[in-house]
């Protein structure tokens, strides 16, 4: 089967997307990634449209890729000019890149009602520039702009703006669903009059590629790429993530494994597949958005089990409730625990996590009902990995606390005319010793860990590597208003892992305390477990406490 070609544009059209933007440095460390992961073009940005992308061309000309095109972006010329007088066209040329993008209007809605230009001159200034970009030895990739939708209002013009491309030397005709209003029959039998149209135009004199751009607005951007591949596409632009304006773009994470590991269709070498989640993980951290857990492949939630009856299948036979392998895309099988949840649920995490079930002669029926009796208390285990470890480790008396809480006080002030600052005072208890200290913070929740992070910080050293990075609070049952059960979430993450704890109190203060505490003894738990690993019988000494995190609660 041919190849298909992957092209990214997470570093432009990806960057249109609400909240999402990058410096041109953080572009050019993705677009490294990207070539790593064997993504054969990577669209940079639009050179002659702000400094920002204009320095990410100089920096990319520095730099060697050993797999992908890095290409420029652009329009076609503006009416009434030559293609060598049009400053966009003359930027692309001067980002030195071996490809470029241009796109051209397709639709006569475009063309006369927001341009206000000639159907004629549009079919010219296509042309145009497609061949200014060839006499200068550029691979030119020709995006059809609102292609199916010019299609379905004016199909002859809409071909008429294709063959121009193509006439003028475009090694890719690129149809783009840029509303993402259509649908797949729709997109395949389009695509299959277009593709005869424009052979029979071309006359065998070279071959025809298509592409195809879609946009996400009904939900079928990842179809309609499927299905353009399948009327016979050889190029898929797509954005890591789905990023992109309004609704996003095509999302990379979902068709690459699709091509590669449903269809056959080779896209990216087989050995890479397995860093599709990292590069997900990566390119979300970079634009500072929380990952979707539901997210295809790569989600967090995306091989998740919680039912007993599936979790007991899948131990058995993971291919009862999996498509596929998980740590094909370098994602892992992951067992929630619930009130839905069995023995088997129970099994499956203590043994995950290292946790002796058979220890003290507990029993994994009393641990199913214990967990049953909390989440109808208000507990939710299935989204607080951390808290169920801790629990397991009390449950078969195997939990070992770095540390114990003496006490707290924690004290908010507001005065008149400005806003409120919080103060905590901690005392705890490492073995023997005792620790005193005091902190502010932005909120009641910020003082304490800043407090607990000094105290904590005297005994052991790595706490600066682990950081808050969401709370959440919940109202269990709002029938007793203000004297109603809170549960918060806390998520924690270092430089390797992320996990998440869970507390439950009438008392928000008292809720978010349990969460904290179950999630820097996790941490403290799992930095000890790895020392003990490398360096058996040697324990941290003394350090400076590490800069607290702020976190405005």
């Amino acid at each position: 089967m041919q190849p298909i070609l992957i092209y990214d544009t997470t570093l432009r059209d990806g960057t249109q997307g609400e909240n999402i933007t990058f410096t041109a440095d953080e572009k050019l460390k993705i677009a490294k990634r990207l070539d790593e992961m064997g993504i054969q073009y990577i669209e940079g940005g639009w050179p002659g449209s702000n400094p920002r992308d204009m320095r990410f061309f100089e920096l990319a000309k520095r730099e060697t890729f050993a797999n992908a095109r890095i290409t420029a972006f652009g329009s076609t010329r503006k009416p009434g000019i030559r293609a060598a007088d049009d400053p966009n066209l003359n930027a692309i040329l001067d980002s030195e890149t071996p490809a470029a993008a241009i796109f051209g209007k397709t639709w006569p809605l475009h063309v006369t009602a927001v341009m206000e230009n000639t159907l004629a001159e549009n079919l010219a200034m296509i042309a145009g520039s497609v061949a200014f970009l060839k006499e200068r030895g550029r691979e030119v990739i020709y995006d059809a702009e609102h292609f199916f939708d010019g299609y379905k209002d004016d199909p002859d013009y809409a071909l008429k703006t294709l063959t121009a491309a193509f006439n003028a030397g475009a090694d890719f005709i690129v149809l783009c669903d840029t509303n993402g209003g259509t649908l797949p029959h729709e997109l395949e039998s389009i695509m299959q009059s277009v593709s005869q149209a424009l052979k029979r135009q071309a006359g065998g004199s070279r071959p025809l590629k298509l592409g195809i751009h879609s946009h996400n607005d009904c939900g079928m951007a990842a179809a309609n790429s499927i299905s353009a591949v399948n009327c016979g596409a050889v190029m898929v632009h797509g954005t890591i993530n789905g990023y992109g304006e309004r609704c996003g773009n095509a999302d990379l994470t979902t068709i690459i494994p699709i091509l590669c590991a449903k269809m056959n269709r080779p896209c990216i070498p087989a050995e890479k597949l397995s860093g599709l989640k990292s590069i997900s993980r990566y390119v979300s951290e970079t634009a500072n958005i929380v990952p979707i857990n539901s997210r295809p492949f790569v989600g967090r939630s995306a091989f998740a089990h919680k039912g007993g009856i599936h979790v007991s299948a899948i131990i058995k036979e993971p291919r009862a409730y999996e498509h596929m392998d998980p740590e094909q895309v370098g994602n892992q099988r992951r067992v929630l625990m619930s009130d839905l949840a069995g023995k088997s649920n129970v099994e499956y995490k203590a043994k995950e996590m290292g946790v002796d079930l058979c220890a003290n002669g507990c029993d994994s029926k009393a641990i199913v009902a214990a967990i049953k009796q909390m989440e109808e208390e208000g507990y939710q285990f299935d989204v607080a990995d951390g808290s169920f470890q801790i629990m397991l480790e009390k449950f078969t008396e195997q939990f070992k606390p770095l540390f114990d809480l003496e006490s707290f006080r924690v004290t908010i002030e507001k005065d008149k005319d400005f806003p409120c600052s919080a103060h905590a005072t901690i005392k705890i208890s490492v073995g023997d010793s005792h620790e005193i200290t005091a902190a502010e913070g932005l909120g009641p929740v910020s003082a304490l860990d800043n407090a607990l992070r000094k105290a904590l910080g005297n005994f052991y050293p790595d706490l600066d590597t682990m950081k808050l990075v969401d709370f959440k609070v919940r109202v269990v049952d709002g029938r007793d208003g203000t004297e109603a059960k809170v549960r918060v979430f806390i998520e924690s993450r270092d430089q390797d892992q992320i996990w998440s704890t869970i507390g439950v109190s009438e008392d928000i203060i008292d809720a978010s305390w349990q969460a904290l505490a179950d999630s820097f003894q996790f941490k403290l738990a799992k930095e000890a477990a790895r020392k003990n690993q490398e360096s058996p019988g040697v324990h941290a000494g003394n350090e400076q406490p590490p800069a607290p995190v702020s976190c405005n609660l």
